[in-house]
């Protein structure tokens, strides 16, 4: 029989990044004379990448911004962020052990981002959590990114695992939104960075702690 998989998004779902994230974005921003954004604009800035999160800075300050410096922009933005990292970005609450949970029940896991992969596995690495993934996949790994369904088909493809054993971990639309595609169950977080509560989005299960994350819990949401 294939592996059985779970995905986790990463931003907001695997890692708190939000100090570092809005740190950087402030330091590329304030070069081009905007005023800093705050925590509470994080959740209308993450979750789509980089390019996103500069164009709504932008947006958010009343700014118009030409598309040939958006590219400059962002190797501003990437090169902030990579250099300090990890900075204080770490694990949620309760994750490492239910990670130890799936493991040592038999489950593969891998990470689906729409971050890059380069800068998905610097913070990674840096926390010492890449060994634990069977496939780390970032936005820019295949021609699509989340939420094309592809690109979580292709992380359960690295993974070797079978997509009808795989369940989606994600605190957005866009994981919500992947897993439906794929017609993978998916789990909601309401810790991370969505612009609306998460169960609104309609995952099939929300935990508030990772505590909750078990693999009686994952067999339920296969076996439905």
């Amino acid at each position: 029989m294939s592996a059985s998989l779970v995905v986790f998004d990463l931003d907001g779902t695997l890692i708190d990044t939000a100090h570092d994230l809005v740190t950087s974005l402030n330091h590329t921003i304030g070069l081009e004379g905007l005023d800093p954004v705050g925590y509470g604009d994080l959740t209308y800035l993450v979750g789509h990448g980089g390019q996103v999160m500069i164009k709504r800075a932008f947006a958010l300050r009343g700014r118009e911004m030409a598309d040939s410096d958006l590219q400059r922009m962002l190797g501003v933005f990437i090169e902030h962020y990579g250099n300090a990292m990890p900075g204080v970005s770490v694990p949620y609450p309760g994750l490492t052990d239910a990670m130890d949970r799936l493991a040592d029940a038999g489950y593969r896991l891998a990470v689906c981002t729409n971050k890059t992969e380069g800068l998905a596995r610097r913070l990674l690495d840096g926390l010492a959590l890449t060994p634990r993934f069977s496939a780390i996949t970032g936005g820019d790994t295949f021609a699509v990114r989340k939420p094309d369904a592809e690109h979580l088909m292709g992380t359960v493809r690295l993974a070797e695992a079978d997509p009808k054993r795989t369940v989606m971990i994600g605190d957005s639309l866009n994981d919500i939104l992947v897993a439906r595609n794929a017609g993978v169950p998916s789990i909601g977080v309401p810790f991370g960075y969505s612009d609306v509560p998460v169960a609104t989005l309609e995952p099939n299960h929300v935990i508030s702690h990772f505590d909750e994350l078990t693999p009686d819990l994952v067999e339920r949401l296969l076996a439905n």
